[in-house]
């Protein structure tokens, strides 16, 4: 089977959800992983219902020991993996050092960090062997510019997928391998629940919605093979006062 399929993690809703259906549009099979099986099963729903080809493979991305078997799985009913969507991610409203816990600390940093080297890790090998693969690590604006509303965990696991990027491209570009450093600003998803003080409607009207995300990380995956887009910045525009 040609190696075309794309793997999302976070796939489920918002970012990760607006990213595979994207993905499915330009003709790609589309395996989704995330922690809610049910949502996966209502988003490869939306695909086969349009045409595409999807697989739901429920995975938190910090069990190590279940991603292998989920990639396996994956080359096994789609093919190889061309392209990894990493956009699985998680904050907490106790954003300030007086705040904080190490715990939740810790839990912050191994999904957004430590998830997509797991990942990552588990699909290297096959692309090496193709000599083919796009990676795109959906990480945040407060990770390009600081942003002290962001929170410290956050922040910090956030900006630590830049030098991955980046480290990806320097190593792996030579096996035909390259990677983006997707950095979106405000975001009108359900990844907003996870704020102290939750926006509302007129604050998310001005956001950037999921479908522009999705449309973003279409162009890193169509890009020609040659073209490297190490890091992409996408903010919504900012309103005249």
């Amino acid at each position: 089977m040609e190696a075309r399929t794309v793997w999302v993690t976070g796939a489920g809703s918002g970012m990760g959800r607006a990213a595979a259906l994207a993905a499915a549009r330009d003709g790609r099979p589309v395996a989704l992983s995330g922690r809610r099986a049910q949502r996966l099963e209502e988003v490869a729903a939306e695909i086969r219902a349009d045409g595409g080809t999807a697989l739901a493979v429920p995975l938190d991305v910090t069990d190590r020991t279940a991603v292998g078997p989920a990639a396996a799985r994956i080359e096994e009913e789609l093919g190889g993996i061309e392209a990894l969507v990493l956009s699985a991610g998680l904050n907490t409203p106790h954003r300030y050092w007086r705040d904080q816990d190490l715990e939740e600390f810790a839990a912050i940093t191994e999904t957004n960090l430590l998830g997509p080297v797991a990942v990552i890790d588990a699909v290297l090998p096959g692309m090496r062997d193709r000599g083919a693969g796009t990676i795109v690590l959906i990480s945040s604006y407060a990770a390009w510019r600081f942003s002290p509303d962001a929170g410290t965990a956050y922040s910090a696991s956030k900006a630590a997928l830049g030098p991955l990027a980046a480290m990806l491209n320097t190593q792996e570009n030579r096996h035909g391998i390259r990677a983006c450093h997707l950095c979106p600003g405000d975001v009108d998803s359900d990844f907003l629940e996870q704020r102290p003080r939750v926006p509302g409607a007129a604050d998310r009207a001005v956001m950037l919605a999921a479908e522009d995300v999705g449309r973003a990380v279409s162009f890193v995956l169509t890009s020609p093979p040659h073209v490297v887009i190490d890091e992409l910045v996408i903010s919504p525009a900012k309103p005249q006062a």
